[in-house]
């Protein structure tokens, strides 16, 4: 074969070198701009695992690479004055420089040839001249070809928060070190890696704004690193800051990073007669942040399938190897992509999380992007993962007002207790509320006493049950609970009570009104189908079908209906506590009556209650207030809010941390992160623990309590999320389904079968007052003792 790679960096050498020793006969040619030894970086970190990956590939260039590498394990984490250290992470850096030099020697040796000096303007003319059969495009984040072609790669770019500057340092790091520095302007970080004998890798980063506040965008390039050398002089220990583009002026040093996605990779040109593809490869073709790794892995690792794909295929089927290359990698690309959006956003909004304390805005900063969980942290460093652990507990068991001695050494941050007003759960694991369509005129049967019964028995700290319908029009179905008789309080009373006798759990209801998404089905005669006979009307914020052309239509709801329903809710609010619930969710979310007037998809109204955010509020804040008016002061409250239309138009993350910040100034003390469902038109993103970012958000910025829901399935997801303060409490719901005991099963698969401290401590407490009055009697037994009795008692004792 005829291959040209337009760009000399690393996914271009590579390749090249891949393919030539694949077959020493291919013609392979890598076109450069620069001259050899030009480089405009610093150095680039990879993982041990990346460098699996190279000695596979390659080993004689992986072996010369790894004689140059500077190897680490440790992270150390600078954050008011502390230092917080975990290690096992296992990374390598290497300059830049270096690794092309590396990588050009090996191509040479291999008989690749190189161009250097050589712009590049028209890729079909380059491809003509060299007979190409394959252009491989890896001409960096301002590809020219992408953009040539961009209607066939379709490229998706978004410039990002924070402003960042690439800087070297003599100051030789032992750890991949973060530093995090306040300002009157704001927060700054440092990312700091040694990458070879001398020097280290040093950048700093900070939001657009406060970068503007502290007049970084006025300054030269020789200021604003005076700046940084005085901002970070206790992690440089006297040392200068360099900079290696002296070509750039003023705040040019200054860059915002561009997150690139592309929907294909792949274009087709006729030339000469013969279709010759253009292939993007490494930065044409995505970025990943440097918070989480080197674009430079991604850019060796597209080498290594589009290779492998060929080793595979031949050179004949090179439209089967095009697809199979582009299938794999889009794939693996989106995987790493989400979570350095993930680990992207948490450095974007660092703010957000600096009420923590040390300890725990360590670990937040170590579990940023989602996929290093509680127990890969552990893996790589049992000995933190302890101490941590430990500091978590003896923290939960503090708020919750327990003494420090029912917390173990080591407990999973699951397994922790919480207090929310007078209610205290044993664990952070809650058992989400889920219809289950299996009530008879509203009335909940044996059929919930043995589900909400055995779920409670099997290990949760709080047991939701589903949705609770406020009267008989509020039901989603036929077979919907409701709390609207006397019959409805008392068979909830019976649930409640055989929980509370049989298990340490607590009890919640969520009240809530189906509003436009009634009088439907039970879920296996067809979700959200409209009922065959027997509907009854529906109310909404605005008249609405659910689903175009087959719900029934919902009406708009008169200041007469809101009135009625309003009371409603404040009946079924006297009953479930005088059911003996100990928790209480108003439902504002899903496109139910209540977040149907939050959404501005389904709120159109022109009066008091729509509009603007808060008024789309003041209705579902009217509700709660009347309800929390008359439920028990020593209970909780939660609200279960839609965190994320998902549609174009609706509500957003942002919106979701304002609404949650007007529930907590009307008395709610937790939100129920959940999303979606609003709309037909909805496009979510799925994935493990998809929705605990909107959690994150609202615990952290509107500085209210949450509950993280959504795809949170093991163990590990709820240790990582109630660590890493992203959340309070889990509400896993399908798992719960499948096993009622999924709270036991998941504590005893990492090794920690005792879980009921509740009894343990009520055991404890019984002894510790037995012993208390034992020394009040000898207390006043020693009162009347005489002095030589009293000498006697204390040598004895």
């Amino acid at each position: 074969m005829k291959i040209i790679c337009i760009g000399g960096g690393p996914a271009g050498l590579y390749f090249a070198l891949l393919m030539k020793k694949q077959d020493p006969a291919n013609e392979i040619t890598v076109i450069e701009r620069n001259r050899p030894y030009d480089t405009f970086g610093w150095g680039v970190v990879f993982s041990d695992q990346t460098l699996g990956n190279l000695v596979n590939a390659d080993e004689p260039t992986a072996t010369t690479i790894l004689q140059s590498f500077n190897h680490w394990d440790d992270i150390d984490v600078h954050f008011k004055g502390q230092t917080v250290t975990s290690g096992g992470h296992g990374f390598c850096g290497i300059g830049r420089k270096r690794l092309l030099n590396i990588l050009q020697q090996r191509c040479e040796a291999l008989g690749v040839r190189l161009v250097f000096e050589t712009d590049v303007t028209d890729d079909q003319e380059m491809a003509k001249a060299y007979g190409a059969d394959l252009v491989i495009a890896c001409d960096g984040l301002n590809s020219r070809i992408r953009t040539r072609y961009e209607a066939t790669y379709r490229p998706d770019i978004e410039t990002r928060k924070c402003r960042f500057v690439w800087l070297g340092t003599k100051k030789l790091f032992s750890a991949f070190t973060f530093a995090f520095k306040e300002t009157e302007h704001g927060w700054f970080q440092a990312h700091a890696y040694q990458y070879d004998g001398d020097t280290s890798t040093f950048i700093v980063e900070t939001p657009e704004e406060v970068w503007q506040k502290a007049g970084l965008d006025k300054m030269s390039q020789e200021e604003a690193i005076a700046f940084c050398e005085r901002l970070f002089a206790d992690q440089l220990d006297g040392n200068r800051l360099i900079s290696n583009a002296s070509h750039l002026r003023g705040s040019a040093i200054w860059i915002r990073f561009p997150r690139i996605i592309c929907d294909r990779w792949v274009h087709w040109n006729q030339i000469d007669g013969r279709r010759v593809p253009v292939v993007l490869m490494g930065d044409a073709a995505h970025s990943a942040h440097f918070s989480i790794g080197s674009g430079t892995k991604l850019a060796l690792e597209d080498a290594i399938e589009l290779a492998r794909c060929f080793a595979a295929e031949g050179p004949n089927g090179i439209e089967q190897v095009i697809a199979a290359y582009e299938k794999v990698r889009a794939v693996e690309v989106l995987k790493i992509q989400s979570a350095a959006r993930n680990s992207m956003e948490w450095f974007e909004n660092v703010d957000r999380y600096t009420a923590m304390e040390a300890e725990q805005f360590a670990y937040s900063m170590l579990t940023r992007s989602q996929r290093l969980s509680h127990e890969n942290l552990r893996l790589r460093d049992a000995g933190y993962v302890e101490r941590y652990e430990h500091w978590i507990a003896q923290h939960a068991f503090e708020a919750a007002g327990l003494p420090q001695g029912a917390a173990r050494s080591s407990i999973p941050p699951m397994l922790t207790p919480y207090r929310l007003r007078g209610t205290v759960l044993k664990n952070r694991i809650v058992v989400s509320p889920m219809a289950q369509y299996s009530a008879v005129d509203g009335v909940a049967g044996d059929y919930h006493l043995v589900h909400l019964g055995s779920r409670a028995m099997g290990g949760a700290g709080l047991v939701f049950a589903e949705m609770t319908c406020v009267s008989a029009d509020a039901r989603i179905t036929p077979g919907c609970p409701g709390m609207y008789t006397p019959q409805h309080t008392a068979a909830w009373k019976r649930i409640v009570d055989f929980v509370h006798a049989n298990s340490t759990a607590r009890m919640a209801i969520q009240l809530g009104h189906a509003g436009p998404k009634g009088s439907t089905r039970c879920a296996w005669d067809g979700i959200d189908m409209p009922l065959d006979d027997g509907n009854w009307p529906l109310l909404a914020a605005s008249p609405q079908q659910y689903i175009a052309g087959v719900s029934q239509q919902a009406r708009e709801a008169t200041t007469d209906d809101m009135d009625r329903i309003e009371q409603d809710f404040v009946r079924a609010t006297r009953e479930a506590a005088t059911a003996g619930f100990d928790w209480l969710e108003l439902h504002c979310a899903h496109g139910y009556l209540l977040s149907s007037f939050i959404s501005p998809l389904t709120n159109s109204r022109t009066d008091d209650y729509g509009g603007s955010l808060e008024n789309r509020c003041r209705y579902p804040l009217r509700v709660f207030r009347a309800m929390r008016a008359v439920w028990p002061q020593d209970k909780p409250m939660s609200v279960r809010i839609s965190a994320h239309d998902w549609v174009e138009g609706g509500i957003t993350p942002d919106d979701a941390v304002e609404i949650a910040r007007l529930f907590k100034a009307a008395g709610a003390d937790m939100i129920d992160c959940s999303s979606g469902q609003v709309s037909k038109q909805e496009k979510p993103v799925y994935g493990r623990m998809f929705q605990t970012p909107f959690a994150d958000r609202i615990r952290n910025e509107a500085r209210i309590p949450t509950m993280a829901v959504g795809a949170i399935f093991e163990a590990d997801h709820a240790n990582s999320i109630i660590a890493a303060g992203r959340a309070d409490l889990c509400a896993i719901a399908r798992p719960h389904l499948a096993n009622p005991a999924w709270t036991l099963n998941e504590a005893a698969k990492i090794g920690f079968h005792d879980i009921d401290w509740p009894r343990q401590y009520a055991a404890g407490k019984a002894q510790l007052e037995r012993n208390l009055e034992r020394e009040r009697q000898n207390a006043a037994a020693s009162a009347m003792a005489t002095p030589a009795q009293l000498a006697a008692r204390l040598l004895e004792g």
